[in-house]
């Protein structure tokens, strides 16, 4: 069986941590996920607000490094809990258990910082930062912030 799903939204409010009796981290929030489709009638897309909540590291990580409005791409499973209101009445919610949770935009275009995306093929994540492994024949990028890197075997000639 497979109980998979990636998200990808922005922040409705600020991360609220939480610690369980053992002390263990949680932190949970919100995203506001577009659909994909926009209405016929108002053209508009309609949005999702979508639970997430997040254990151990992945959770402090995430109460550290997101705010209100912060792009986030979330990787984790759904999970549907059954429980029991104030007034005694049975009520079932759905909710994302995030695994992984990346930035899904520069700290400049979520509040006027300067962290870099995230990307689920390195950048940060709650299991920090890790680069992407270069392809055997490339060089490693320069130290100096430059993105790009020259090309060791390069000939010159294009592939078609």
């Amino acid at each position: 069986m497979l109980n998979k799903i990636f998200i990808m939204g922005r922040l409705t409010r600020d991360p609220e941590l939480r610690r369980t009796q053992t002390g263990t981290p949680v932190a949970s929030f919100s995203l506001a996920v577009d659909r994909d489709f926009k209405d016929k009638s108002t053209g508009e897309r309609a949005t999702d607000f979508i639970d997430v909540v997040a254990w151990r590291q992945t959770g402090e990580f995430v109460s550290r490094y997101f705010t209100k409005g912060r792009m986030a791409v979330v990787e984790g499973r759904l999970q549907i809990r059954d429980w029991t209101d104030k007034e005694g009445n049975k009520r079932r919610s759905a909710e994302v258990v995030a695994d992984q949770v990346y930035f899904g935009d520069s700290k400049r275009d979520g509040d006027g910082g300067g962290y870099s995306a995230g990307y689920s093929h390195g950048g940060y994540s709650a299991g920090g930062y890790s680069a992407p492994a270069a392809p055997s024949g490339y060089g490693a990028p320069p130290a100096d912030g430059d993105q790009f890197a020259e090309l060791s075997d390069d000939d010159g000639e294009l592939p078609f």
